[in-house]
């Protein structure tokens, strides 16, 4: 279902007024509404149990699915504190600098109540979100139940590897349409995950993402390239590869190794993290 991005003028609301530590002191009775944006985010909250009591959320809380027949409040620079205002909330819980200064400034003068948590990018940063979120909603034997799940899936994951003698090399592509493509370099999802699946990352020496050239990439050579499915389809799918100048010349195109994985689930480290680097590591074996 197409997901429409609400625009709201400001109007008048009793929005709840203190800051607690816990969710249920906040809300004795009843069920909250609440609005989440960031989608690893909205996956914890999903995992814990309360994904019903979300009554809109951003565009990159793509999972659970049901998540995606919500009013989004949109993206990151998008997002309006009036439109928040505007649907009403208990509790609004949002990701480390995914919302512009002012509009956090905003809400916090409309005394939203409102929580901001870090986006883990290590499998040890999902676990302590899922211990925060769990001691939020006081319900710790359950974030205690969700980490041992990651640790079983991790444990998964390197008994798979330690069967696998190959490390293959691949790079992380970002599209957005043939003409805006970056590489993913050091201190990216990317890097930590190509860890975690034991790849090679071919691009390195520079952190973050960088433009991506023909010359950087047939230098790279790459055996994988590895794409969200997002980006697969911006460029026309994997036909529309040869589009973009340089890919055709390397192994991994010729030898047809593209691999897309869904960017949430890629890159979200959420409680899906170990289950995503396993799909990862065999997906570049194959």
């Amino acid at each position: 279902m197409i997901r429409h991005v609400f625009s709201f003028a400001l109007v008048t609301m009793s929005i709840i007024t203190a800051c607690t530590p816990s969710r249920r002191e906040e809300e004795s009775a009843g069920q909250s509404k609440i609005i989440t944006a960031g989608g690893t985010i909205t996956e914890v909250v999903d995992a814990l149990g309360y994904s019903d009591q979300i009554i809109a959320t951003d565009i990159t809380s793509t999972y659970p699915t049901t998540m995606q027949d919500l009013p989004s409040i949109g993206y990151r620079n998008q997002i309006k504190a009036e439109g928040i205002l505007a649907l009403g909330p208990d509790i609004v819980l949002i990701e480390e600098g995914y919302l512009n200064p002012d509009v956090v400034t905003q809400l916090k003068a409309a005394q939203v109540n409102i929580h901001v948590f870090t986006k883990p990018t290590t499998v040890d940063g999902t676990k302590k979100l899922v211990n925060e979120l769990a001691s939020f909603f006081d319900e710790e034997e359950k974030g205690k139940e969700i980490n041992t799940s990651i640790d079983t899936d991790i444990a998964n994951l390197t008994t798979y590897l330690e069967s696998q003698e190959s490390q293959p090399k691949a790079i992380f592509v970002m599209a957005r349409g043939p003409e805006t493509v970056f590489i993913a370099g050091d201190k990216t999802f990317a890097s930590e995950m190509f860890k975690l699946a034991k790849i090679q990352g071919s691009a390195t020496g520079f952190d973050e993402f960088a433009p991506m050239t023909p010359e950087s990439l047939v230098s790279m050579n790459p055996e994988y390239l590895v794409f969200f499915e997002s980006g697969i389809q911006s460029v026309g799918g994997k036909d529309g590869l040869a589009a973009i100048q340089g890919i055709d010349q390397t192994t991994a195109y010729k030898n047809g190794n593209i691999v897309s994985l869904d960017g949430q689930y890629l890159s979200g480290f959420g409680p899906r993290v170990g289950k995503a680097a396993l799909d990862l590591a065999k997906a570049v074996r194959q």
